[in-house]
């Protein structure tokens, strides 16, 4: 009970994380909002708003529970927590596994049906990628060589291709530009890293070009995300609508709704009748965002990234003055995928970036994805609150033998 006690008056203690909470809650207030304005919309009407407070009520449950463990305890189980989300990646792609349990959404085996939710195992996998990387990073300067960059690369390979092949595209390139974040923040040289990030931004060029100037036999990637990406391009830099009525139909009502909203939007009514003769398939989790801007209008949007813009921030300030590397890193992975995953929905949203099925954290429709956004918040908070442990060894950013001036022995004059 005393130590239950002294937690308490820790987490009460006023710390940047309390500003990732307050953001995070009004993001998904917005989010409940909008995803009412596609229920009603609908003919007949749907509850996904319903059952979205519903996952934020077990979003609650698995805050309050992330705020309890120490970090270390956290760390030690971040290598079991990955190989189970390991696992269970593999199995759903498995082939034996009958379509009740593992079905097909949208031509992807991204889900476990439970009966009570459809779980996605990609969303835990992110969480457990972070905190595996955190934990590994911790106090560790190999990965200042090149050399040592490729075991966080491996670890990194193995659910990247898990995802792929589900086929989920746009999750598993989110986890490259979080291993980067995280590597930069743990001291990585930016002379090893810049070589691999100009080879993958070269690989991701390559394959984007080949899209217009290969054959189909020599193709990477399937038939509709070549489709997507072609769309993409043609409607936007060369206003070119063949695909308007084909793979490039979610897209084009997306940005169409999301200008309608003009200033300051039409309100939940008038808005969800606007939406009624203008569908957007997935609009309540791809495109939410085109939501937002048509319920609350430019003033909408732009408050919700300045949600956004603050919970980054205070996510960056608790890692800042963390003193616990594992904790430093693991947020910065954090702050990182929340970023990523924002700049892909909304640049798909407005047309400028193609279609890849990245939910919008905390304003989507989804439960899974909802509670590992809530675990995310919760284990910021948790960190922030911690008091520095007064024997711990230096953090690793601060080589203090290479800080130092070099001793010389004192000069003897005659």
């Amino acid at each position: 009970m005393n130590l239950l006690l002294m937690r308490l008056r820790e987490l009460m203690r006023p710390h940047a994380g309390w500003g990732v909470l307050l953001a995070a809650v009004a993001l998904l207030c917005m989010g409940i909002g909008a995803i009412e304005t596609t229920d009603r919309a609908r003919e007949p009407v749907t509850a996904f708003a319903d059952r979205q407070v519903l996952w934020a009520v077990v979003g609650l449950i698995a805050f309050v529970l992330c705020l309890l463990p120490h970090p270390r305890a956290v760390g030690l189980s971040a290598v079991p927590l990955m190989i189970f989300a390991l696992i269970l990646l593999a199995v759903i792609t498995l082939p034996m596994m009958p379509r009740s349990i593992v079905p097909v959404i949208n031509g992807a085996r991204s889900w476990i049906d439970l009966q009570v939710m459809r779980f996605q195992p990609s969303e835990m996998g992110k969480v457990a990628f972070i905190l595996c990387i955190a934990w590994y990073l911790h106090y560790r300067d190999t990965h200042r060589t090149l050399k040592g960059l490729l075991v966080p690369f491996g670890i990194m390979v193995v659910p990247v291709l898990l995802i792929l092949r589900e086929p989920d595209l746009g999750n598993s390139m989110l986890l490259v530009p979080v291993l980067f974040a995280m590597l930069l923040a743990a001291g990585a040289k930016l002379r090893h890293l810049l070589p691999v990030v100009g080879v993958g931004v070269t690989a991701v060029l390559i394959v984007m070009g080949s899209v217009f100037f290969l054959p189909d036999s020599m193709q990477v990637l399937r038939k509709y995300q070549r489709d997507r990406i072609e769309s993409m391009v043609l409607q936007t830099f060369y206003d070119d609508r063949r695909y308007v009525q084909s793979v490039g139909y979610q897209q084009d009502r997306a940005v169409t709704v999301a200008g309608a909203g003009g200033w300051d939007g039409y309100g939940a009514d008038r808005a969800a009748t606007i939406l009624r003769f203008n569908r957007i398939p997935e609009d309540h989790t791809d495109m939410i965002y085109a939501i937002v801007c048509l319920r609350w209008g430019f003033l909408g949007g732009a408050l919700m990234l300045g949600l956004y813009a603050l919970m980054i921030i205070c996510m960056l300030r608790v890692a800042a003055v963390s003193r616990d590397p594992f904790c430093r890193l693991a947020i910065v992975g954090f702050a990182a995928l929340m970023v990523c995953q924002l700049v892909v929905n909304v640049g798909m949203a407005l047309g400028v970036l193609p279609v890849m099925g990245v939910v919008l954290p905390f304003v989507s429709y989804g439960g899974t994805s909802l509670m590992m956004c809530s675990i995310m918040v919760g284990l910021t908070v948790n960190f922030a609150s911690r008091r520095p442990v007064m024997l711990a060894r230096p953090s690793f950013e601060f080589d203090q033998a290479s800080l130092s001036p070099p001793r010389t022995a004192p000069r003897i004059t005659p």
